[in-house]
């Protein structure tokens, strides 16, 4: 099977996470800066199967657009075109960097990591592709 990514973007980074190839477990991959975040993509799906890409939509609690909303529909229509054969979905992202610091700390994280904005983007990356396997079972 094919792994599925997904992506925490913010203006400055961007947090990726991707399945195991039986699309079991989410885990964090990494963080990039987000202007070399094509760059990266193009690199990871060139050496690895990926038939799926979640990108985290940014929306206000009554699900009006926030300031960041643009942008990431911007980005996944630039993925679209980029990544033809690539599945694009956007799924819900509130609390994602909340409940991603929450889990660190439970995880035993030193404070000095978990502080690290990184760090909270890919895990955030991870906390959402998790709900999003977990939805399909």
């Amino acid at each position: 099977m094919a792994r599925i990514m997904a992506l925490d973007y913010g203006k400055k980074r961007t947090g990726i996470a991707v399945t195991d190839p039986l699309q079991m477990i989410a885990s964090p991959l990494t963080t990039v800066d987000t202007s070399t975040l094509f760059d990266f993509l193009k690199d990871y799906v060139s050496k690895e199967t990926v038939e799926k890409m979640l990108i985290g939509l940014p929306l206000n609690l009554d699900g009006s657009d926030t300031d960041a909303t643009a942008a990431v529909r911007h980005n996944v229509r630039r993925l679209k075109n980029s990544f033809p054969n690539i599945a694009i979905e956007t799924v819900d992202e509130q609390f994602s960097s909340k409940q991603a610091s929450r889990a660190m700390v439970e995880m035993g994280m030193k404070k000095k990591d978990r502080q690290e904005k990184g760090n909270i983007d890919k895990m955030a990356a991870a906390l959402m592709l998790q709900e999003y396997l977990d939805r399909l079972t």
